[in-house]
């Protein structure tokens, strides 16, 4: 055990004591091997990894770029869609609104129409209606006449006891009696107001 705690001390002796800033700066031999071996590893690294890390890198940005330039093409689509159908919106309300005015000029002249026929139809049913009463009237009139003459004129036959049976005396008798008594009654209401 002695020799290698001789040779332990001996190794210790050689190797030189390093002081302030020296303990930060390698030695000479060190710098030497290690640019032997990180030289060809950064040269392969510069040829091969390198330029396909930056065509992957690069490969996504166009990808991403696509898509945002798709992005914004749909979007920019989707807001002329937009301007597209609220200009047809308002376009289909203002139709809509006229169809309705219209709609409502056109009711108002159907009404007034069949207002009008109905009292063009009223005021010819009333007219019509008016003439059959006149005509009934008439009609009465006539018969009454016709039956108040020869019950008259029978009356009459039987207290003055002269037949009053020519048709033509008859009638003259009939029509004198009735425009008295037309007379007497216009007479009469007068002196009733």
């Amino acid at each position: 055990m002695h020799a290698s705690t001789a040779a332990a001390l001996v190794a210790a002796e050689s190797t030189p004591e390093y002081e302030g800033i020296d303990l930060f700066i390698p030695a000479v031999y060190d710098i030497l091997w290690s640019a032997v071996v990180v030289i060809p590893i950064a040269i392969l690294f510069y040829k091969v990894v390198l330029p396909k890390f930056t065509a992957v890198l690069d490969e996504r940005t166009s990808r991403i770029e696509g898509g945002i330039a798709k992005a914004e093409s749909a979007q920019a689509e989707a807001q002329e869609a937009l301007a597209r159908n609220q200009q047809e919106l308002a376009a289909a309300r203002a139709e809509a609104a006229r169809i309705r005015e219209e709609a409502r000029t056109e009711g108002s002249a159907i009404v007034a129409e069949y207002r009008e026929r109905a009292s063009a139809e009223a005021d010819r049913i009333l007219e019509t209606a008016q003439r059959q009463i006149e005509a009934e009237r008439q009609q009465a009139s006539v018969a009454l006449r016709a039956e108040v003459g020869t019950l008259a004129t029978q009356l009459a036959s039987r207290i003055v006891g002269e037949a009053l049976e020519d048709e033509a005396r008859q009638s003259r008798v009939v029509d004198r009696f009735l425009d008295e008594l037309a007379a007497t009654t216009t007479a009469d209401a007068g002196k009733g107001k």
